[in-house]
C-alpha cells in the first residue's frame, strides 16, 4: 500500500471587513447633486455597485441608489457609457 503524507494546511485569506464611508464620517451627505460623490459607486458601463464591492450599509445603499436615480433623470449622471464608433 502506498503511505499518505498528512496534508499541508493553508493559511486562512484574512479579508479585512468594509466600512461604510458615510457611517464614518457623518459630514459626508448623500445628494443626487453631488456628481463626484455618486461616480464613485457607478461602474464604467453605468451601473449601480452593489453593497459588496463598495462597502456601504443597507441604510446608505438604499439612499444611494435613490440619488443615483434622480441625478439619472435630471441628466446629471449618464444611464450608459457612449461607445465609440470604429472606422471599418
Amino acid at each position: 500500500m502506498e503511505e499518505r503524507k498528512p496534508a499541508a494546511r493553508r493559511k486562512p485569506i484574512v479579508v479585512k471587513k468594509r466600512v461604510c464611508r458615510f457611517c464614518n464620517d457623518k459630514n459626508v451627505v448623500i445628494d443626487y447633486k453631488s456628481s463626484e460623490l455618486l461616480t464613485s459607486f457607478i461602474s464604467e458601463r453605468g451601473k449601480i455597485l452593489p453593497r459588496r464591492l463598495t462597502g456601504t450599509c443597507a441604510r446608505h445603499q438604499r439612499a444611494l441608489t435613490v440619488a443615483i436615480k434622480r441625478a439619472r433623470i435630471l441628466a446629471l449622471l449618464p444611464f450608459t457609457t457612449v461607445k465609440e464608433k470604429l472606422d471599418l
